[in-house]
């Protein structure tokens, strides 16, 4: 295959989700989305749409396709070894006062939207069902350990586990994973016009994030962006997803398995991470700047990541 045609095929899977990011930052220059339908339309996924179209996808999945437990457990070990060496560098490289927020956005990936919409437009269905369960796996860690690490360097609080349990059992999109997951197990039907109804419901969560995504943007804050927060950009996009999609390689993933994880490992920093750190009263500036530069920065650094990975033949 040549390298054009290649890059290309490429293209054809990253393109449409930046595209709809971008197009949320033209929507919101021209006034026609505002902060209300940004507040609005996120709830609206978070609750009804994502879980929606979790759902769907894991009744309609072939369980022993998408319940790869290897894929499930080297998922959730890298991400526990991402956050201890986000860890490591940042008692070395971070200010005190900034450690938490830098480990969190360095390891927190908006695997829910971002990432979900590049496995879908890579791997269709498989691509949904199988990144729904990595999904459940990851909103536990990502909750728990951005917990301890926002903690753990923020002067008056403490790891409140029972709260943090509280959010992970009532999050909608964990719900939504083991709702669908007796209606696999036991092949049970829905009637089609659900299935036709829940299908339009749930399509609109995609581009509906992603516009919300790209309507968040600051450029003033892409613009003010300190050090701290290009250190952890670079380590959240190049450094992790690299040294994780070479580790499942080795471990002996390859094709859309190892296409898959790099694709949740490439997602830029959750928006989520800005909501944590909003409530301890944190340094906000610092996490809106890291949300801002890394979902700028994985339109090209996916892009670049998924042709390497064709080009070399790992996927």
């Amino acid at each position: 295959m040549e390298l054009l045609e290649l890059f290309t095929r490429t293209l054809d899977v990253t393109l449409p989700v930046f595209a709809m990011v971008f197009m949320g930052v033209a929507l919101k220059r021209l006034g026609w989305v505002d902060s209300h339908f940004i507040s609005t339309a996120s709830a609206l996924v978070f609750k009804a749409t994502l879980p929606t179209l979790i759902f769907l996808s894991l009744i309609k999945a072939d369980l022993n396709v998408a319940l790869d437990v290897p894929l499930l457990l080297f998922f959730a070990v890298a991400t526990l070894g991402q956050f201890l060496l986000s860890w490591a560098w940042a008692c070395f490289r971070v200010p005190r006062s900034d450690r938490g927020i830098y480990v969190q956005g360095a390891f927190r990936g908006n695997c829910g939207v971002v990432g979900l919409a590049l496995a879908a437009g890579m791997y269709g269905n498989y691509g949904l069902s199988a990144g729904s369960l990595l999904l459940g796996v990851v909103i536990v860690m990502y909750n728990a350990l951005s917990v301890v690490a926002l903690a753990a360097y923020q002067p008056g609080q403490s790891t409140n586990w029972r709260s943090l349990l509280s959010h992970i059992i009532k999050n909608p999109l964990i719900l939504s994973v083991f709702a669908a997951l007796p209606f696999t197990a036991f092949s049970v039907s829905l009637p089609s016009w659900v299935m036709t109804s829940g299908n339009y419901f749930a399509s609109l969560t995609l581009p509906l994030a992603l516009i919300c995504i790209g309507a968040t943007l600051s450029v003033s804050s892409i613009r003010e962006g300190s050090q701290v927060a290009l250190s952890a950009s670079s380590m959240k996009m190049v450094v992790l997803p690299m040294l994780s999609t070479v580790a499942a390689w080795l471990m002996g993933f390859s094709g859309s398995q190892l296409g898959l994880l790099f694709l949740f490992f490439a997602s830029p920093t959750a928006a989520a991470s800005f909501v944590m750190v909003k409530a301890i009263n944190g340094n906000i500036a610092l996490a809106a700047n890291i949300i801002a530069i890394t979902t700028l920065m994985a339109s090209v650094t996916v892009t670049l990541g998924v042709f390497v990975l064709r080009l070399v033949g790992w996927i």
